[in-house]
């Protein structure tokens, strides 16, 4: 059935009920002065070398305010937010900020008005820039290009980590595997390498989420236990812990109250191991190991929920193979299913002990809000718009991936604007976007019963993904029906026989992909050489060559 996309749904007030919650935790943490992100200065320190740098900009760190205090900032802003003539003039503002001075188009949804973002922070909150602002999201040819530096991808040196260190994957071209020359098999299987440490996955996750209530237990744990899939997100977090505990943490310093504060002002987690520092040999078992992979479990909670919730949205009848839960049960038992699943993820994410990987993860929260808005109210011009269409698979499917990678270096004693940390992130950006355009483009050419949800569901939701798009950029009478979403009788069959005619669209969403897929690689390769590392190169060259 076809849903109408101008409808609104209480569910994305769901997963602002979810953000709020998340912000709470938040607050409850804020005496715990390890986890602001503040330095203006970065140090790296290896056996045989030892180079400084300054980073642009700084997160400006003070003593924590009271929650009390924080709590009046939220009414505050709340206030703010119910004041109909600022909004409106915010929402303005915000319109007129979409495009650059060189009247380029620059999608900007709205989710919380610029008064309101301002008054939720205090001094010491760590102020997150969106991935996409931070590394490249177009190719060259399409007019994309480096960011300028800041403090989430100033260190980006592909030496530092690795000095005296042989790497045999170095310069890595990954259409040399794709195209046969070098056998993948040659790179450890990812799956296979986490899969003892996964085994318990499902009976440990299904407890986590159990509830008293019979039915919305039996609801939550659907997904965990029946349907669980190849559990994709636990399993980079498990391996990018690993990566992250072979690489030796940068010594950060920052300037604090007129002294010198080290590690406490990184945003990274205290380390109680000896010598303080994470290393392959005494990573696993530890208690950092154990919180990084409880990380695993709260990210594909948080998925899940986003899975239950979209299908009510969306009215999807299967999902991974099997009937959606809200066909199961029902609506309203299928969106408190989610909303417990997010809450169950809120308090496991307290139990972390670091409020920087709370901020980083409740921002993830908010991606997927801000990329379901994005998908049902974006203006008629975003909609042909390669960055707009890009950027909303950032906040739907990449962000929760990337802010995944930058946590789990937090949690493994990495300071957040560290190498170790931005090349996560940066990993995850890039493998969630190739993720989402090799999904689009299965969408056209794989089965249903392969695929283990309905095919042409995009385009069924009116929505045009990086194929159609480049159709439309060599069929210019594509363009009027990308615009009105496909609403008028043919449009899709006119849409799909000029993708099919095109002899450049379906080769350009692939190659994109593939750009997305080298990008992930080259932010790997920063990294000192360690079968886990290698095994998430292994998994990006999955991520573009599978079939379903």
């Amino acid at each position: 059935m076809k849903r109408d996309c101008s409808r609104q749904t209480p569910v994305q007030g769901r997963f602002v009920l979810a953000a709020a919650m998340l912000v709470a935790v938040m607050n409850r943490n804020a005496g715990n002065p390890s986890t602001v992100g503040a330095f203006t200065a970065v140090s790296y320190q290896s056996s045989s070398s030892f180079v400084s740098r300054a980073v642009p900009g700084s997160f400006k760190s003070r003593r924590r305010t009271s929650a009390s205090s924080t709590c009046r900032q939220s009414m505050s802003a709340t206030a703010t937010d119910n004041d109909t003539a600022k909004n409106t003039a915010n929402n303005k503002v915000m319109k007129d900020n979409s495009f650059s001075e060189s009247g380029k188009f620059r999608p900007n949804p709205v989710v919380v008005s610029a008064k309101a973002e301002a008054l939720s922070h205090s001094p010491t909150t760590m102020k997150l820039t969106p991935s996409y602002d931070l590394f490249q999201i177009l190719t060259e040819e399409e007019g994309g290009e480096l960011p300028q530096k800041m403090e989430g991808n100033a260190l980006r040196d592909g030496t530092v980590l690795k000095v005296g260190m042989p790497d045999s994957l170095e310069g890595l071209q990954l259409m040399d595997y794709i195209d046969g020359k070098i056998k993948i098999e040659t790179l450890p299987d990812p799956f296979k390498m986490v899969e003892k440490e996964l085994q318990p996955f499902s009976d440990s996750i299904s407890e986590l989420v159990s509830s008293d209530q019979p039915i919305l237990s039996m609801a939550a744990k659907h997904f965990f236990e029946k349907r669980h899939g190849k559990r994709f997100r636990p399993t980079i977090v498990q391996l990018v812990a690993k990566a992250c505990a072979a690489a030796m943490p940068e010594q950060i310093f920052a300037e604090v109250g007129g002294g010198v504060a080290g590690w406490e002002w990184s945003g990274a987690s205290d380390i109680e191991l000896e010598g303080g520092v994470v290393t392959s040999a005494n990573h696993q078992g530890s208690e950092v190991w154990r919180r990084q992979a409880q990380l695993g479990q709260i990210v594909e909670m948080i998925h899940v929920a986003s899975l239950i919730h979209d299908d009510v949205l969306d009215e999807a009848d299967t999902r991974r193979g099997g009937e959606s839960v809200h066909k199961l049960y029902s609506n309203k038992v299928a969106v408190l299913a989610g909303d417990y699943l997010l809450a169950r993820a809120s308090v496991l994410l307290a139990r972390l002990e670091n409020t920087a990987v709370v901020q980083i993860m409740a921002t993830a929260l908010e991606s997927l809000v801000a990329g379901e808005i994005m998908q049902l109210k974006s203006p008629p011009k975003a909609l042909l718009e390669m960055e707009s269409y890009l950027r909303k698979s950032y906040y739907k499917t990449a962000s929760l991936i990337c802010y995944a990678g930058r946590s789990t270096a937090l949690l493994g004693g990495h300071a957040y604007g560290s190498t170790v940390a931005t090349a996560c992130e940066e990993f995850g950006f890039h493998l969630g976007l190739a993720y989402q355009i090799q999904d689009d483009i299965l969408d056209f050419t794989a089965l249903a019963s392969v695929l283990g949800k309905p095919a042409l569901a995009d385009m069924d939701l009116g929505l045009s993904t990086a194929p159609i798009l480049y159709a439309a950029q060599e069929y210019p009478h594509l363009r009027p029906l990308v615009m009105r979403r496909f609403k008028n009788k043919g449009d899709k069959q006119t849409a799909l026989e000029a993708l099919y005619k095109s002899k450049t669209a379906m080769n350009k969403a692939k190659d994109l992909a593939k750009f997305h897929a080298q990008k992930a690689v080259d932010a790997l390769l920063r990294l000192p050489q360690s079968d886990s590392r290698d095994a998430l190169v292994r998994l990006t060259h999955l991520v573009i060559t599978r079939k379903k």
